[in-house]
């Protein structure tokens, strides 16, 4: 047995028969009925069930492999982004070789949409696709555990309490991610940070570089382990966040001292939100690898997680695309610092027509949550401006 085999995504050869289990899953079936046709599977579910037993059967006949699975996926990612934004752009790619593997630690906004935005980019490109850390929270359920993981994802465990047990499964998925990189030469996705940035501000945890610095050789010190993993900044940015409200519920609660507790299928619900909400315009941009191509250089000013954490946050800051939503929030927050440099982003906007639309959707949030929402948009400019100062 591996030492990664209980966070590893499936391989090839456990493809059909994790499908099969899908299918056979009552769970994953009735989750799936309650989401497409749910008053129908409230009324007649044993009508329902076998017919799309039937569907998913057909469609998996030619699904032998991990890109077998990707490759019907993408059809439907592509036709879900049609739908629910007014253009997915990308940049950064063409400085980095197809060629080479790559940790790509973005910042987070969305569950799902981050890594499949990140895969979708490298796909258009004609690079491999990822493989992406998930936690283990939103995998309380059997089928979601196969789902997520037959789908190129790994496993990261947050669900342990007892101090020894987490530094050993920590170090595990050190190895991990350094195993998938350095040996298997597939690259991998990571958040910067444990959970979405609800506020908008994107910040790398220091914890997550020293995590992934875990599994490094004796001799060798925190800058050659990170320049190993060729870490490339990446920077997400989503014209409307499709939870916005979301967020702001949350934040409103825990700014008023009271814990928030998630109901049962809230994270399954924030995923398909994220999914199907409209979302604006989406940008990925690629900032450039954290290491020297010669394998015996390193960046030796990167020499802890403080001085790396910076640099990252230094290319998300600067490369995050700025949509107007973004510039009129911090507008209408009565900032005027850097504000007219913003606006020459979107030297065709018309700013007068943005803040309409934007004080619309506004207003259908609740009055509690306006300012917090208004803040979150408005956060990524104030970082844009600080880290893009004199250039």
């Amino acid at each position: 047995m591996s030492e990664f085999d209980d966070i590893r995504p499936y391989n090839d050869s456990e493809v059909p028969a994790v499908i099969a289990r899908l299918i056979a899953s009552s769970e994953f079936i009735d989750l799936l009925l309650s989401r497409r046709a749910p008053l129908l599977a409230k009324i007649c579910p044993w009508l329902l069930r076998p017919l799309l037993r039937r569907a998913l059967s057909k469609a998996a006949k030619n699904m032998r492999t991990v890109a077998d699975l990707q490759s019907y996926l993408t059809v439907s990612l592509k036709a879900l982004v049609d739908k629910t934004t007014d253009g997915f752009s990308f940049s950064g790619l063409e400085k980095l070789d197809p060629k080479k593997s790559y940790l790509f630690l973005s910042n987070h906004r969305d569950i799902a949409m981050d890594p499949a935005m990140v895969n979708l980019a490298l796909i258009e490109s004609g690079m491999d696709t990822l493989r992406i850390a998930i936690g283990d929270n939103l995998l309380s359920k059997p089928f979601a555990a196969d789902l997520m993981r037959v789908n190129r994802s790994f496993i990261v465990k947050r669900n342990i309490s007892g101090r020894r047990e987490k530094l050993t499964e920590l170090k595990k998925l050190s190895a991990y991610i350094r195993h998938s990189i350095a040996q298997e030469g597939v690259s991998i996705w990571i958040a910067q940070r444990e959970g979405r940035a609800k506020d908008g501000q994107d910040r790398t945890e220091t914890a997550l570089l020293k995590m992934l610095a875990l599994s490094k050789d004796k001799e060798q010190s925190f800058a050659q382990a990170s320049s190993e993993l060729a870490i490339v900044p990446v920077s997400i940015s989503y014209e409307y966040d499709p939870c916005d409200v979301d967020k702001g519920r949350e934040l409103f609660a825990t700014q008023n001292g009271r814990d928030y507790i998630k109901q049962e299928f809230e994270d399954l619900d924030t995923i398909q939100k994220g999914l199907v909400g409209y979302k604006g315009r989406v940008h990925v941009a690629f900032g450039d690898a954290l290491h020297n191509e010669t394998a015996n250089q390193f960046n030796d000013q990167l020499e802890n997680a403080d001085q790396l954490a910076a640099a990252i946050d230094q290319q998300i800051y600067s490369q995050y695309k700025l949509f107007p939503s973004n510039i009129i929030a911090y507008q209408m927050l009565g900032k005027t610092e850097g504000l007219e440099r913003a606006k020459q982003l979107w030297p065709d906007c018309d700013w007068v027509d943005i803040e309409a639309s934007f004080q619309s959707r506004l207003n259908s949030a609740p009055q509690d949550y306006r300012a917090i929402i208004t803040q979150s948009y408005a956060a990524p400019v104030d970082n844009y401006l600080q880290a893009t100062q004199g250039c």
